[in-house]
């Protein structure tokens, strides 16, 4: 006997294959949606807030300065040995100046375009990277970064304040060398033991 099936049946099995199509697609948009890339989960939703970024930057300038207190220190013991002229004391202290002012950028773009982590940061588990990509700095992009860090400062601080109404927390440093601060939960170390075999294993 062959069954029939009536107008309301064919309807109802319409209906339900009509949203087993949607619910797949749904299922497809949010798979989709879903594959980033590591650096991007990384970054989506975890930008780095006000107050963090702030320790981070008051332990750098404490490294930075506590490193140019010990060198200064060290110069002015090693000269004072010798009766140095006013001009030439002058010469040295506009000497050691200039190297403090290299010494600061140097140590913010040498950790910036490489791991994108100060000891600071380090701390504080953030990170700068590329705002669009994730990926590191390049040094001119780095140093465009502690100029840009110059001027957010300049201002009673105005630059870093930008960051309150940005959506990624972008201060003045980030929108010039178009970077953004992340966090960055510290990294899985893999600890690789030697097994040796056993000898009797085999034996039966």
């Amino acid at each position: 006997m062959t069954a029939t099936h009536g107008p309301g049946e064919d309807h109802a099995a319409r209906a339900a294959r009509a949203q087993l199509a949607a619910a797949l697609r749904a299922r497809a948009d949010t798979a989709a949606r879903s594959t980033v890339t590591p650096a991007e989960a990384e970054r989506a939703g975890t930008y780095a807030g006000l107050v963090t970024r702030t320790v981070a930057y008051v332990l750098d300038a404490a490294v930075i300065n506590l490193v140019a207190f010990v060198v200064g220190a060290a110069a002015a013991l090693a000269l004072s040995i010798f009766d140095l002229s006013n001009a030439l004391q002058t010469a040295v202290t506009a000497t050691l100046a200039a190297v403090y002012v290299l010494w600061a950028i140097a140590y913010f773009a040498a950790f910036w375009s490489t791991t994108g982590q100060t000891p600071g940061a380090r701390v504080m588990r953030i990170r700068v990277v590329d705002a669009h990509g994730g990926r590191g700095l390049k040094p001119r992009r780095a140093l465009v970064r502690v100029a840009g860090l110059v001027l957010a400062t300049i201002p009673l601080f105005a630059g870093f304040l930008m960051m309150l109404w940005d959506r990624r927390r972008r201060c003045l440093q980030d929108r010039l060398a178009r970077t953004v601060v992340v966090h960055a939960p510290p990294q899985v170390r893999l600890v690789r033991r030697h097994v040796t075999p056993d000898r009797h294993a085999g034996a039966g």
